[in-house]
């Protein structure tokens, strides 16, 4: 093997790596057994590795194919544009055939590992996000409601990777996850809210302006308060978490206020994503201590 040789196989490999943004999809598979481990039932070390396997499979293929669509406008955007497809690095039939490849292995992984439900509800939040969710973004900002469904399943595969069934517990889960990325999901396009523009992605902040993005912000942090209080009443988690829920809930609602009141800007929203981050991992886990779990 020529030196040339030897130094583009773990360059193709770091490529091949970041397609599949290891960082969004470690977001995913931490609420994909954070489901697991809520849900009541048995669950065997086999269906854990299984399903969180195929599941990052099913995430990387998302992701890759994600890239492959937004190569074009990808490199207006200063996070984006030195990924392997927009920077020239990489053939972009080798990402769309990487990001295919990755589905063909996971779905069928996921159906037999876990149970068909599951992967039912992984196929329709590949679909979801990558046919409907990718092209929209830069036709409507309704795309942002789109892409929280598929944002959304993962919690809800790992619930029933367990149960076999979707129930009130589930549907929860789900919902939290939902009204969370609405509020996260606003805060990065109102401090990115140029490379949006020039990349030609529509957003709330650029087609309804700040005022309403800030306003938005507020009110479905208002739905996700007491939302994040149902697991209690539902009885996956105790008291414990009760009283994490309602400060972090009450916390993170503040500071949308704030930016609602006072009118602030890019600061202020950068800010709030970074809050959006630690609620959601600061939520999980006190649900996750909180609860009976498996072992």
């Amino acid at each position: 093997m020529s030196a040339q040789a030897a130094v583009s196989v773990p360059s193709l490999s770091s490529d091949l790596l970041s397609l599949t943004k290891p960082r969004l999809s470690g977001l995913v598979l931490a609420t994909t057994a954070g489901g697991m481990w809520l849900a009541p039932g048995e669950l065997t070390v086999s269906r854990i590795l299984v399903t969180l396997l195929a599941t990052s499979g099913l995430v990387g293929s998302a992701n890759a194919l994600n890239c492959y669509w937004e190569r074009h406008s990808d490199r207006f955007m200063a996070r984006t544009q030195n990924r392997p497809l927009p920077s020239g690095r990489m053939d972009p039939l080798v990402a769309l055939f990487f990001g295919l490849g990755l589905a063909a292995v996971s779905l069928p992984a996921l159906a037999l590992g876990a149970n068909v439900l599951t992967a039912v509800l992984g196929l329709v939040a590949l679909l979801s996000y990558v046919l409907a969710y990718t092209p929209l973004k830069a036709r409507t900002s309704a795309a942002m409601l789109v892409g929280a469904i598929p944002g959304a399943l993962p919690p809800l595969m790992g619930w029933t990777a367990v149960t076999g069934q979707i129930d009130a517990g589930g549907y929860v889960l789900f919902s939290i996850l939902f009204l969370w990325q609405i509020p996260h999901f606003i805060a990065i396009a109102l401090f990115r809210k140029d490379e949006y523009a020039a990349a030609g992605l529509k957003s709330v902040p650029i087609e309804r302006g700040d005022d309403s993005s800030r306003l938005q912000i507020v009110l479905y942090l208002v739905a996700l308060v007491p939302m994040s209080l149902l697991p209690f009443q539902l009885r996956i988690a105790g008291g414990w978490y009760l009283g994490v829920a309602v400060v972090l809930g009450l916390s993170f609602l503040a500071l949308g206020a704030r930016g609602l009141f006072q009118s602030l800007g890019r600061a202020w929203a950068r800010q709030t994503f970074l809050f959006s981050l630690l609620y959601l991992t600061g939520l999980f886990a006190a649900m996750m201590l909180d609860s009976g779990g498996h072992v």
